[in-house]
């Protein structure tokens, strides 16, 4: 699950008043990009889709291309006051940000943002300068057409792709997932406040419940809590979601992230963030915040499975496949033409079986030491409603922009030291600081290819 952009990058134009609304300085011409949608491993369609680049990596400026988000090198940034006017913080202010900032086309996709695409083939880099900015990763939403993203069904499907994140370093996260946005990107569920929708990649949403979004629902994000960047608003935008692939060379886990309310729409919209919804503004739910359960075969004992030099040896290309069974989502992997399983966990407590099921998810708190609020909220009877039932989008993505955790909790030691479940890889958490690893390992990318998606046993010959 990626986190945020740090974008230095300019561009929008101005229209009805309080919307979200499109720029007209830089064109937004969507890379162009080939999956397969498979009734059988020798009988799959090339789909003709399109990528679209994450309304928050955007140049977002007034009608005089002033840029109406300020942004520092360490993370922190804020609405421009010389720009909109936030006052107390409160709607007054947020219309106010809304009506005077636009969002801009994202113009030259591989210049401004490191992002190529090629026939079945699509590169994200971590790092790309251009003249007086830096542009820090990038999440890509896959469409379906020009303002609709496309939706996949998770159950009874399975998806495989192929990816080379040899470059993938420490404290970097190159991630391919599902979450359950609005395929149009709440142009309709938020008029007449959104009017760029998935054209501009807007209504982003996911199981972090992440509160650095610019724009929720159409209307500028204006609640301020702090300078930080992960505390860029009080405002949240969580949705279920499968995270299938966070990864880089060293670690990786699959998880699934469920929503305490079945309504969980009304938590991606202005004012709703977790524990607050004002009433004045959109009646709601006490609280929009997500659970999940994960499998990190390094966290459950396979040291040796998965990273340079090991088992799946990540100095080369793999084959990652992901089956959603009814009682079980599951992966195993290809590489060197050989299928490897995911080795059992061997964790005193834990269920001997891979991937993510009603036991292993019913115990996994219990054993890490964690409070359950996977059970609390319904557990895998939720998580079969929300996430396996539901119409979910594509997204991809590379960051180190992790300034809140290091993005820890992926490669390396998550809580103190001989804490069963806190080793999560082999990295050093002093490495993981986000300027840190921006500057040592500037020339990381992930290369993901060969997309398929079907029925179980369609997309691959095992």
């Amino acid at each position: 699950m990626a986190r945020l952009s740090v974008l230095l990058l300019p561009s929008l134009h101005l229209a009805a008043v309080f919307a979200q609304k499109k720029g007209n300085y830089n064109p937004e011409n969507h890379p162009p990009f080939q999956w397969a949608k498979c009734m059988s491993p020798s009988n799959c369609s090339i789909i003709n889709g399109e990528v679209v680049l994450d309304a928050n990596w955007r140049w977002v400026h007034d009608n005089s291309f002033r840029t109406c988000v300020e942004q520092n090198q360490d993370g922190t940034q804020w609405w421009n006051p010389s720009v909109c006017d936030l006052g107390n913080e409160q709607p007054g202010s947020t219309n106010n940000c809304t009506s005077k900032c636009l969002l801009e086309g994202a113009g030259d996709y591989r210049a401004y943002y490191g992002v190529t695409a090629a026939k079945n083939k699509l590169t994200q880099k971590l790092i790309t300068r251009i003249e007086f900015a830096t542009n820090v990763g990038s999440r890509l939403f896959l469409l379906e057409s020009k303002n609709k993203y496309q939706t996949f069904t998770l159950l009874g499907n399975e998806l495989s792709f192929d990816v080379d994140l040899s470059t993938v370093g420490c404290g970097i996260n190159s991630a391919l997932y599902f979450v359950a946005m609005d395929a149009d990107g709440g142009m309709e569920r938020h008029k007449p406040y959104n009017q760029a929708g998935a054209e501009y990649g807007t209504g982003y949403c996911d199981g972090s419940c992440q509160n650095n979004q610019r724009f929720v629902g159409g209307r500028a994000a204006t609640n301020k809590h702090d300078a930080r960047w992960q505390e860029w608003q009080e405002d949240g935008a969580c949705c279920p979601e499968f995270a299938v692939w966070n990864s880089n060379a060293h670690s990786y886990s699959m998880s699934s992230h469920i929503c305490e309310h079945d309504d969980y729409d009304l938590c991606n919209g202005p004012y709703c963030k977790p524990g607050f919804v004002d009433p004045e503004v959109r009646p709601g739910p006490p609280e929009c915040v997500t659970f999940g359960c994960e499998h990190n075969p390094y966290r459950m004992g396979a040291k040796e499975f998965y990273g340079k030099g090991k088992l799946i040896d990540t100095t080369k290309n793999f084959t990652v496949v992901t089956r959603w069974e009814e009682d079980r989502q599951y992966q195993f992997f290809i590489q060197d033409g050989k299928k490897i399983d995911v080795p059992l966990p061997n964790l005193e407590g834990l269920p001997k079986t891979n991937g993510l099921g009603e036991d292993m998810c019913a115990v996994q708190a219990e054993v890490f030491s964690e409070r359950n609020s996977w059970i609390e909220r319904g557990g895998w009877e939720t998580h079969q409603r929300q996430v396996l039932n539901r119409p979910m989008v594509l997204v991809t993505s590379i960051d180190a922009n992790d300034f809140w955790a290091w993005n820890i909790w992926l490669d390396s030691r998550l809580g103190d030291e001989g804490i069963v479940g806190a080793e999560r890889g082999p990295c050093p958490q002093e490495g993981n600081e986000p300027l840190t690893v921006q500057v040592s390992n500037p020339q990381a990318k992930v290369v993901w290819s060969n997309i398929r998606f079907g029925p179980i046993g369609s997309t691959i010959e095992v």
